[in-house]
């Protein structure tokens, strides 16, 4: 799902014209159809540099953003396999956290193997699927285009539908609780 996404990037010619610098997927993927992030652009400092003609969103896929700077990405959640042991999730999550350098977010994983802790605010829209944010003293369940701002607490995502979710996100580094 995520490869077939369209990403459509601008820039500047040699004149200082403007142009469309990038149009195809995402610039970085991680994941199967099922589930996976998808990379559109990533910054490392504010302000960020426009001047950069690189794609930025060709970079390894990491769970959070270089200090000052952000990710913008697309992400498919997998529906949820009601098969698997709590110890099997928690393996796959353990593995998908570190996949993405995500390991040291995983602090409180009781409630839900998926739930992990960034030091960021995140701006989040769900854009297909039935979802429900997961935090340690709460649940809310979303419907599309439903936006969340996540502000560094611990949480994680559960797919309740039977296909694969989509959801959108704007991850900011921010200062750590």
């Amino acid at each position: 799902m995520i490869d077939k996404l369209r990403r459509v990037v601008t820039g500047h010619n040699a004149e200082g014209k403007s142009i469309v610098a990038l149009d195809g997927p995402p610039g970085s993927i991680v994941g199967t159809e099922r589930a996976g992030l998808g990379e559109i652009w990533i910054t490392d400092r504010t302000p960020a540099d426009n001047r950069n003609p690189a794609d930025a969103g060709a970079r390894p896929v990491r769970l959070e953003p270089p200090v000052n700077g952000s990710i913008f990405r697309f992400f498919v959640l997998a529906t949820t396999n009601k098969q698997l042991s709590r110890q099997q999730l928690e393996e796959q999550a353990a593995e998908g956290f570190r996949a993405i350098g995500g390991e040291h977010c995983r602090v409180d994983t009781k409630r839900d193997p998926a739930m992990h802790t960034t030091r960021t605010v995140d701006y989040i829209i769900l854009l297909k699927g039935d979802v429900t944010l997961v935090l340690d003293q709460d649940e809310v369940r979303l419907k599309p285009f439903d936006v969340v701002v996540q502000r560094g607490t611990n949480h994680a995502w559960r797919n309740n539908g039977n296909e694969p979710a989509l959801l959108v996100g704007v991850l900011i580094d921010a200062l750590p609780l």
